[in-house]
């Protein structure tokens, strides 16, 4: 007899019929417009695949020691037979060729049988998988033609970086100071190349029509620093556009605190959620300012559509030069806090933040909190911020002109001074 009761087997049965009825949606969908008898495979089909899938699923149960398995393979290599011919007798007919009805059948058939004889939470979201996947047939052949060798080569970097090399790196401490652990180190590298690669694909997705806004916000999650430097470079070339520009180069700064938060989040929650409060009250001042910038710019964007690009952000001599930065702002960090305490965490951070904030964020959370506390690694975060802004006003000065460099100097005074307001009404946050 069966293992489970009747109703546990008619329930699992029901999944399976629902996972076929939900593939042969989208099956039946895309071809609604052909005539019947044309299809080989729609609604019906592939709920009763599914259906049937799920009953020699549950005869293999029931004769689990007596070659119930080799019936249900052997019931799965016949349907596939039957569904290849009729699908081959389609493409002949239709003059196409294409195989993903075949194997939606399939999936159907496979996932219908799992969810009787197997998990049929896992066998449903398989299924919502797929669908998905079938249903987004044009978004991912629009997205496959518009990629370029580098993007697919970053893409398959990180995932060299990602599944092949971090697992054999050790795991322990390399250096006499105990600051440097590779594993820890190259883990680091990837969540921040992650972040950064988010953001290009998503100017790739979305295009620079939406203007300097869209721009902005991109090239601040690769480099908030290197979109400033853009901006206000085309504000010094197109003055017109200065409130345009201008919000771009808000928009790009704005993105740096949400950044630092969400790699502060995933590396040291503690820590993220002490400066979440100074950090949000950072972005939004940044935020409002920049739509201000933008309601006040009457120009539509071309010019920075035009100019501004955003490097590859996982090239390897990038990755190799911010594991560099970030094994030395380690290094130091262990050195310093180790002789000078908090106060030495606070000029490194000061001097660090200078070029880049992320490393000295990353090193607080991983090595901060233990060394000096979550209190003074967190004040250390601030003052990296602190430096990064002040530079990045300067960078406005200097390359856009004083239009550009009194906006940018405002907001960001306007900023720094939301963010130590929030950490006056919140003291508990150090």
């Amino acid at each position: 007899m069966y293992e489970t009761g009747a109703p546990e087997l008619i329930q699992r049965l029901s999944i399976a019929l629902a996972i076929g009825l939900l593939i042969g949606l989208e099956r039946g969908w895309r071809t609604r417009e052909e005539q019947e008898g044309e299809r080989a495979a729609g609604l019906r089909t592939h709920g009763l695949a599914a259906l049937l899938g799920g009953v020699w699923g549950a005869i293999a149960l029931q004769f689990a020691h007596d070659g119930g398995v080799v019936a249900l393979a052997l019931a799965f290599i016949l349907f596939g037979a039957v569904i290849g011919l009729f699908r081959y007798r389609e493409n002949v007919h239709n003059e196409t060729f294409g195989a993903t009805t075949f194997v939606g059948a399939m999936l159907a058939y496979a996932l219908g049988a799992f969810a009787v004889v197997g998990d049929p939470v896992a066998a449903g979201a398989g299924a919502v998988a797929s669908t998905v996947l079938l249903a987004l047939k044009a978004a991912l052949h629009d997205w496959v033609g518009r990629l370029t060798w580098i993007e697919l080569r970053s893409a398959l970097a990180l995932l060299v970086m990602s599944f092949i090399l971090l697992p054999v790196l050790p795991d322990e401490p390399i250096d006499r100071w105990g600051a440097v652990n590779l594993h820890d180190l190259w883990l680091m590298t990837v969540l921040l190349g992650v972040v950064s690669f988010a953001g290009y694909v998503a100017v790739r997705l979305v295009g620079y029509r939406r203007g300097v806004a869209v721009a902005g916000l991109a090239g601040g999650l690769a480099s908030s620093t290197a979109a400033t430097a853009a901006m206000s470079r085309l504000a010094a070339e197109r003055p017109e556009q200065i409130n345009a520009l201008g919000a771009g180069a808000v928009f790009a700064n704005a993105v740096m605190a949400p950044r630092v938060l969400a790699i502060l989040s995933v590396v040291n929650p503690e820590l993220g959620l002490r400066l979440a409060a100074p950090l949000v009250a950072v972005a939004l001042v940044y935020f409002l300012a920049g739509a201000l910038l933008m309601w006040r710019s009457a120009a539509h964007d071309e010019a920075s559509r035009e100019s501004l690009t955003i490097g590859n952000p996982l090239d390897l001599p990038a990755v190799l030069k911010f594991g560099a930065l970030l094994a030395a702002v380690m290094i130091l960090s262990r050195i310093v806090t180790k002789f000078a305490g908090s106060s030495g965490a606070y000029a490194l951070a000061l001097i660090s933040g200078i070029a880049d904030v992320d490393a000295i964020s990353l090193t607080m959370a991983s090595q901060g909190v233990k060394e000096i506390g979550p209190g003074p690694a967190g004040l250390s975060v601030l003052l990296a911020i602190l430096s990064n802004t002040i530079v990045k006003s300067g960078i406005g000065w200097t390359a856009g002109g004083f239009a550009m460099g009194w906006r940018l100097a405002l907001t960001s005074a306007l900023a720094l001074a939301a963010g130590l307001g929030a950490l006056v009404f919140a003291p508990a946050l150090l």
